[in-house]
């Protein structure tokens, strides 16, 4: 009988049955005096003893401001050592955060505020060139729970301030109320029905999973990571943050935004010996003019993580970038996220062509998609995951959340996947119509939605094509009103402000029909090769990819 696509991560090192605060809190205990959180772009330093004052001043400030465990609170901020101090904080008090993409505009935002019910939303001033302050001026009065907005640079410290009208004893009692299963995270991911979902993750969902991943890094109190990465992420958050933490590690931040000269900078003063990043970034590290200025002889590890990567680059980010220990990792924000990775000894075969292997207490298997039947072992098919680091379940939808995760308590990833003899599984493409760009999931329905409500749109159809500098672009079809005429230039202006700058279609094509089958339904594979020949991506779309 042939070998079945199943396999079950086995392992000798427990789960941790505990919450986040009370893993801090541990950790606190071991490495008090090693630094814990820098931020360079801040100038920010603080111990791990430090880290905790700071957090127990902001749960009491939260607290003060009356917010209560199960209440959810969102944070709207590029990488800032607030950040970091506000994920602990509402993880000691109970809190459920809600990570709010720093790149998400007006429409974006009113749909996340609404969609969580946040009563309170930690915000920056702004990022990049989009003014913070305008868009929520437009928005707030639409978010009927939204109780307060605290802006970080103006707000912060009055925040802290607060925090002497609760007592040692009320915070205790909040902690000691917490059971390591309840939701304290929503992210949103962009869904097939055109909406964002909210992934609602527990204590236990995050914490073992950060932890985990930091096992198969060989993390301990010596290692110290660059985060270049953005926290409103699992990428961040997850196997940044909570890695660190579970193993007493320094979390570095370079900056509010990636940076490669800067990332390159922050390794060499900081002694990083960890790095991670999407394929993206490390292709800007390594072509930075600077590149060989920097001494990065400190590093070993890492995770490269979002989307495939060139065979090529692994080899230079293994070798001129000291990594030889680099992992890929593969998973997504339903399952907390990582669910298989590679090991840092693998060969070099296996760390280029697959995305590793199972991880601890989890469990993988392939099927056919149309039957459900586990497909052997080298075969294609969906790939499902189930374990501790499932969610919870789509926040305040239940009908997404009985479409992602079946009764047998499996989630459906919509990735096409093989498994080998050895349990190593490789990505081969995906059913979910998904575009990966630079590490970014987008979903072409969601962007369809907005399209459609321009008044000279009459149908649109949104694809992915092959991009040599982030994996894959958007790319919008047309098909206008009749009599109406539209552009590139008026289409672009049109998203400018509304959703996402990496969502908007750096291509657009303007027809009078789409391919289609003898049933009407359309040929989006069709659309995508007509476009890789228009566009001249042939070359990009067979370049080899790990």
């Amino acid at each position: 009988m042939e070998k079945l696509s199943y396999v079950h991560g086995t392992s000798d090192t427990p789960l941790l049955g505990q919450t986040i605060s009370e893993n801090l809190r541990r950790a606190v205990e071991r490495w008090g005096d090693r630094e814990a959180l820098v931020v360079r772009s801040q100038d920010y330093r603080v111990t791990y003893d430090e880290l905790w004052e700071e957090v127990e001043r902001a749960a009491k400030g939260l607290m003060a401001m009356g917010v209560e465990a199960g209440e959810r609170v969102g944070i709207w901020s590029p990488n800032r050592y607030e950040w970091v101090i506000t994920q602990f904080a509402t993880a000691r008090i109970g809190a459920i955060l809600v990570n709010i993409n720093p790149a998400y505009k007006a429409a974006e935002l009113k749909y996340a505020l609404n969609q969580s019910e946040v009563s309170l939303l930690l915000m920056s001033e702004g990022f990049r060139t989009t003014d913070y302050r305008e868009i929520i001026s437009r928005v707030r009065d639409k978010c009927e729970t939204l109780e307060e907005v605290l802006v970080l640079e103006d707000d912060w410290g009055a925040m802290l301030r607060a925090a002497a009208d609760i007592g040692d004893n009320a915070l205790q009692d909040r902690e000691e109320s917490l059971q390591f299963d309840e939701p304290i995270n929503i992210q949103y991911t962009s869904g097939t029905t055109g909406f964002p979902k909210g992934a609602t993750l527990s204590h236990h969902n995050i914490l073992n999973n950060g932890y985990f991943v930091g096992e198969e890094l060989g993390y301990t109190e010596e290692d110290r990571i660059c985060i270049p990465v953005p926290f409103y992420h699992c990428f961040g958050m997850v196997m940044g943050n909570l890695a660190a933490v579970s193993h007493g590690s320094c979390m570095v931040v370079p900056g509010p935004a990636f940076d490669p000269t800067s990332v390159l900078e922050t390794i060499e003063a900081e002694k990083c010996t960890s790095l991670y990043g999407v394929p993206t970034m490390f292709i800007a590290e390594l072509d930075d003019p600077r590149f060989e200025e920097f001494d990065l002889s400190s590093l070993r590890t890492g995770i490269m993580a979002g989307s495939s990567c060139p065979v090529e680059v692994m080899k230079q980010v293994q070798s001129k970038m000291h990594m030889p220990e680099v992992t890929i990792c593969y998973g997504m924000t339903e399952t907390s996220p990582v669910s298989t990775q590679t090991k840092r000894d693998d060969p070099l075969d296996k760390r280029v062509s697959t995305v590793g292997q199972i991880h601890p207490h989890v469990e993988v298997k392939i099927v056919n998609p149309e039957t459900g039947a586990v497909v052997p072992r080298g075969k294609s098919g969906e790939l499902c995951t189930r374990g501790y680091s499932v969610m919870l379940g789509y926040w305040n939808n239940e009908e997404g959340t009985r479409e992602a995760l079946d009764e047998a308590g499996w989630m459906h990833t919509g990735d096409l996947a093989t498994m080998d003899a050895e349990g190593y599984v490789n990505i081969v493409g995906r059913i979910k119509d998904m575009i990966i760009r630079g590490g970014e999931n987008i979903y072409p329905r969601e962007i369809e939605e907005f399209l459609y409500t321009h008044p000279d749109v009459a149908e649109v159809q949104v694809i992915g094509v092959p991009s040599e500098k982030y994996g894959e672009e958007v790319m919008a079809w047309i098909k206008p009103k009749p009599a109406r005429e539209l552009d590139d230039a008026q289409m672009r202006e049109f998203c400018k402000g509304e959703i996402a700058t990496y969502k908007i279609p750096a291509f657009w094509k303007f027809v009078d029909e789409f391919p289609m089958t003898v049933t009407g339904k359309i040929q989006k594979f069709k659309m995508r090769e007509e476009s890789i020949k228009e566009l001249g991506l042939e070359d990009v779309a067979t370049q080899e990819m790990a």
